[in-house]
């Protein structure tokens, strides 16, 4: 069974860092892409950040590039999300999703199969 478990989220000021951990399990790591997303309260849910299992290539939603960093550890089969200098507008819920096969966008939620549960981010100003 495919499980993936995001935490890290929590309360910081504008311009801190907080980093969010997505262990995934019940599927070859090495063979997914795992992403990032987030959705605001009356948004739409967009893509942040993605990394491939295989061989670590990264996208980056312009919104974020320069500050979040996603990264890796195969062996632990987690993702990881740093988030630094956060704005108020990354207040969202952010979710880890896995996919094996990506046809089009990389950052499109409808690519991906399996979604963790969210893990609340809130940046105050």
């Amino acid at each position: 069974e495919v499980q993936l478990q995001a935490s890290g989220g929590g309360l910081v000021q504008a311009g801190g860092s907080l980093r969010l951990s997505c262990v995934a399990s019940g599927f070859t790591f090495d063979n997914y892409a795992i992403g990032w997303f987030r959705q605001a309260p009356g948004k739409a849910r967009e893509g942040v950040s993605i990394i491939t299992g295989r061989d670590g290539s990264t996208v980056y939603a312009d919104s974020v590039k320069g500050r979040f960093t996603i990264s890796s550890d195969n062996a632990k089969n987690t993702v990881y999300l740093q988030m630094n200098s956060l704005k108020p507008e990354d207040t969202a819920v952010y979710y880890c999703a896995a996919s094996q096969y990506v046809w089009g966008d990389w950052l499109s939620s409808h690519e991906y199969d399996y979604w963790g549960q969210g893990t609340q981010v809130t940046v105050s100003s």
